[in-house]
């Protein structure tokens, strides 16, 4: 069943995809810089477009967060978006604060602390867009016919979101002090409360992709919540290694820290083994592909890369290398980006009350930029690799170093020519009528 208040959703999606293709070029800024470090210096110094990168992809996924959820809550709840005004006052909140944060880092106007530079007006802003975003999506819950296991772990998700932001605000002067509590804000999202935003996510898809039976899906939720949160929480002790914390978080980090590839395996197995007893052949196989894909690309990225480096033997060679980037590119898109790609596949048809239609050019862009990732990692894994050894094991300088690995900073910038030529080929599907006459 469709509900009306469900296109409020819609603008959520196109802010998410505009905002995307910005995190993209500058990505391919900073790319051309390790290349050629003067390329637009000094209006777009290095410092500024990484922090400007890292910023858009946050605020984009939030965005495709929302209006994944603005989407999915009502149809699990049987009842319409308490508010879509609020809805629509909060998202131009929302984009205004992004705007606002993105040109003042053009001129330098920052806080300074990595990943959180948003100035504190512009952090009381995004309190204040969640907390109204909290609230419309409660009261959206409470005045539906039903509460389900998805809805449920959905908020959830987004309560942890908005609780562990807070640590943004502390700032205490002492350094380790200051980096133990940043991490309950940098790794909870992404390596705790996120993680259980996706499942929900993952679960709705197949549920409706494919028309499995939900009670089995939910059980399926709850275990890969339960390795999540087991997993994820004190799994935060791989980032304590090396910062001045007490030697004990080395262990707790490390056994912790092997065992977070455990939701990402139930997740492949979950997509897998629902869409092999799929009920019906689905009309949208774009949004298979995409949803299939999720779990197979986080898995690889957030799993796999991920745990290459987090023991702390090998952590104390890789940390801050381009190994780091590897892994945080691959499991960004894989766990994140594509889960938001799969939920706009998937219910903007339906808002426009479309039927997806030919989605040769939407699959071909999964293909090309899921392929180009995986080549963005594995070249960034191999200046990794070449760092490590000239700098951790010869002590060869920094700068004296970066020459040796040039190589793969341009089969990065190659390969991040071709992602953006997927991207591209994603938006124009998305943004234009196909040849069937029907919309994305």
């Amino acid at each position: 069943m469709q509900y009306q208040s469900q296109r409020v959703a819609y603008p959520y999606f196109i802010a998410a995809l505009l905002l995307f293709a910005g995190q993209v070029l500058f990505g391919m800024i900073i790319g051309a810089q390790y290349i050629w470090p003067d390329f637009l210096f000094p209006a777009v110094p290095f410092n500024i477009a990484r922090m400007i990168h890292i910023n858009l992809l946050l605020v984009w996924i939030i965005f495709g967060f929302m209006g994944a959820a603005y989407y999915l809550v009502p149809e699990e709840v049987e009842g319409e978006v308490y508010s879509t005004k609020l809805a629509l006052v909060h998202f131009w909140l929302f984009l205004a604060g992004g705007v606002i944060a993105v040109v003042g880092y053009l001129f330098r106007i920052h806080d300074g602390r990595e990943f959180l530079e948003q100035p504190d007006s512009v952090k009381v802003a995004i309190v204040i867009v969640v907390l109204l975003f909290l609230f419309n999506i409660l009261m959206t819950m409470l005045k539906g016919r039903k509460r389900t296991s998805i809805s449920i772990v959905l908020f959830g998700g987004f309560v942890g979101l908005a609780v562990f932001y807070l640590f943004a605000f502390f700032k205490p002067a002492n350094m380790v002090v200051d980096k133990f509590f940043w991490w309950w804000v940098v790794h909870m999202w992404v390596e705790g409360v996120w993680e259980l935003i996706m499942a929900a996510f993952l679960s709705f898809l197949l549920i409706k992709l494919t028309g499995i039976d939900r009670e089995v899906a939910e059980k399926w939720l709850y275990i890969i919540i339960g390795f999540t949160m087991f997993t994820g929480l004190i799994g935060t002790g791989h980032h304590y290694y090396w910062i001045g914390t007490p030697a004990f978080w080395q262990t707790w980090g490390a056994y912790f820290s092997a065992f977070e590839v455990a939701p990402f395996v139930a997740m492949v197995a979950f997509a897998f083994k629902m869409v092999a007893k799929k009920s019906r052949e689905p009309e949208n196989r774009a949004a298979v592909l995409w949803t299939v894909g999720t779990a197979v690309v986080s898995f690889l990225g957030a799993g796999i890369w991920g745990f290459m480096h987090t023991l702390p033997q090998i952590n104390y060679y890789t940390h801050g290398t381009q190994i780091t980037a590897s892994h945080g590119h691959l499991a960004f898109f894989g766990a994140y980006a594509m889960i938001v790609l799969a939920m706009a596949s998937y219910a903007v048809p339906k808002m426009r009350n479309m039927q997806p239609g030919t989605q040769k050019a939407e699959m071909l862009s999964f293909w090309i930029m899921v392929i180009s990732m995986m080549f963005i990692a594995l070249s960034l894994t191999g200046a990794g690799i070449v760092q490590v050894y000239l700098q951790r094991v010869l002590a060869m300088p920094y700068m004296e170093a970066q020459g040796y690995i040039k190589l793969f900073y341009g089969l990065r910038l190659f390969f991040g020519g071709t992602f953006s030529i997927g991207l591209l080929v994603y938006l124009y599907h998305f943004f234009t009528p196909s040849k069937s006459g029907t919309a994305f």
